[in-house]
């Protein structure tokens, strides 16, 4: 049921997007097949769907579990490839779950930031780079634009850098996690000037 569900939802947020003029960069950089994290800026309520329609794989999101309770939400992300997290428990209990999705060779979408960040003074957390080390799984940078002003209308541009990798020949330090969580999100940050402007 997930599967066509999410297809047909990305086939028609597909129809609407383009209404926005929307424009991928780099899709390719996204591995064809194997575990991956596909980490991205946040400004928007607009980010999580516009991400999963530009990327050429599903991508699975971390939601809250009392949101899997409500009748129509729960059942809808749910078919979506959403799956249950709960922010009551312990950090270790999502990170857990979230290395199990990645171990069967799916792809989950991260915001680092864990909020929208609409003035960019929000710090990203390290949980990308600890799911990157637990799940033996590389980080493909992304940079939503435009998703800020949606109700002007102005075009939408999702860009996909090449994959990021904590070193494989030995157990990742605290300074290792640290050092590439600001990694990704200096290329993040970077990722808009490559999208070659208007």
């Amino acid at each position: 049921m997930i599967d066509w569900t999410y297809d047909a939802a990305k086939l028609s947020l597909g129809v609407i997007f383009k209404l926005w003029r929307m424009r991928v960069f780099g899709a390719g950089n996204v591995p064809a097949s194997g575990p991956v994290i596909v980490a991205c800026n946040h400004v928007s309520y607009f980010d999580p769907p516009l991400l999963g329609t530009a990327c050429p794989r599903r991508i699975r999101y971390m939601a809250k579990a009392d949101l899997f309770k409500m009748p129509v939400l729960g059942p809808a992300i749910t078919a979506f490839g959403a799956y249950p997290v709960d922010r009551s428990g312990t950090p270790m209990a999502a990170v857990r779950r979230s290395v199990e999705v990645l171990r069967r060779g799916e792809v989950i979408g991260i915001f680092p930031e864990g909020t929208r960040n609409l003035d960019g003074t929000v710090q990203a957390r390290e949980g990308v780079a600890l799911l990157a080390s637990l799940g033996k799984s590389p980080v493909v940078p992304a940079a939503v634009v435009g998703t800020g002003e949606a109700a002007r209308f102005k075009r939408f541009e999702v860009i996909f850098g090449p994959p990021l990798s904590l070193p494989a020949d030995r157990k990742a330090t605290r300074e290792d996690l640290a050092n590439f969580t600001e990694q990704v999100m200096q290329t993040i940050r970077k990722l808009p000037e490559t999208a070659g402007g208007d």
